[in-house]
């Protein structure tokens, strides 16, 4: 589907699902500009054709400033620290870049009349024991990430119901592919996975590894959250989307062994609070979006081992801005 030069602004676009959607973008003949401050996404990550600024939506200034100068006509919010089981030990950090900076976007899109606004929030909304999550169950997040997300899902709900402002709303979940971030040890258990495997380190996992997630390879998520613009049923919906099977994270671990064609150890860490189970229903996206091919596990893995290794390995920094530290995992608190 081609469209006639809409121009739209996406944040988070030089991180991992960011550089697809930026892609998908380009494709469908929007102009792109990205806004990202490059804490967690790297500039290479960036198609060629795409305006780039760097800076952070807690900048309330440089919001107004860019809405004020390419009056976008769609906003694509994907910029977020994703780290579920860190946020407990970084609160303010945690509200401060994944509430506030969304109310700098959706203050600015509301003056400016955008005419649809896009955010991918998570299936962290739901909680535990909700199974398969559904778009219609009562969300009950257990970490202050997932509180943040169905915060902002609520305020675009009432900014829509107050001035008008279109939204949709993504709940994607434990996406994979090019361009993770593979020097980030408190998230993308793909990536940190495939890490430890090029430093020839053991795969660690939390607990006994039987937690299970259903893992979505990027390719078949991207190209929804870009093109839902043009989908005026998608307007004003939340909706699940990603892969259908799940497996256990034991199972992820020997799956990306098989796919870097490389063997692997395993080590066992203190269980974290988390989640055990999560997978989600997709049966709205299927109404909205039709039903499309999903890339099995191992094919999505071998995609992105073949980029990993091109890519090569990346050390793991440190969070330089750790809040709380009771009950801080120890592999967190050392160098790896």
């Amino acid at each position: 589907m081609s469209t006639t030069q809409a121009v739209s602004l996406l944040t988070g676009g030089a991180g991992f699902i960011g550089a697809h959607v930026a892609r998908e973008l380009l494709q469908l003949g929007h102009r792109v500009i990205v806004l990202d401050d490059l804490s967690g996404g790297q500039r290479e990550n960036l198609p060629d054709g795409v305006h780039f600024i760097q800076g952070s939506i807690n900048d309330q200034r440089l919001v107004a400033t860019l809405f004020e100068e390419h009056q976008f006509e769609y906003v694509y919010h994907l910029a977020a620290y994703a780290a579920e089981g860190l946020s407990h030990f970084i609160r303010r950090f945690n509200y401060e870049n994944n509430l506030i900076g969304s109310i700098n976007l959706i203050n600015e899109s509301v003056k400016h009349k955008v005419k649809c606004f896009v955010f991918t929030s998570s299936i962290a909304v739901y909680g535990k024991g909700q199974l398969p999550m559904k778009e219609d169950l009562t969300p009950q997040p257990e970490d202050p990430y997932g509180i943040a997300k169905l915060a902002v899902e609520l305020d675009l709900k009432a900014a829509h119901e107050m001035f008008g402002l279109n939204y949709v709303i993504f709940r994607p979940h434990n996406v994979y592919g090019e361009f993770q971030n593979l020097g980030d040890k408190y998230r993308n258990v793909v990536g940190i996975f495939m890490n430890q495997l090029m430093q020839d380190k053991s795969l660690t996992i939390f607990g006994d590894g039987m937690q299970t997630r259903a893992f979505s390879y990027i390719g078949d998520v991207a190209p929804h959250i870009a093109g839902c613009v043009h989908l005026p049923v998608a307007y004003n919906q939340i909706i699940n989307i990603g892969a259908d099977t799940d497996y256990t994270v034991k199972d992820l671990a020997e799956a990306v062994c098989v796919a870097m064609g490389k063997a692997g150890k395993i080590q066992f860490l203190d269980a974290r609070n988390e989640v055990m189970h999560a997978y989600s229903d997709h049966s709205k996206a299927r109404q909205i979006f039709g039903e499309n091919k999903q890339t099995t596990l191992q094919e999505g893995l071998e995609k992105m081992a073949q980029w990993a290794w091109a890519a090569g390995s990346r050390s793991s920094s440190d969070f330089g801005e750790i809040e709380i530290t009771e009950k801080l995992p120890a592999s967190w608190t050392t160098r790896s």
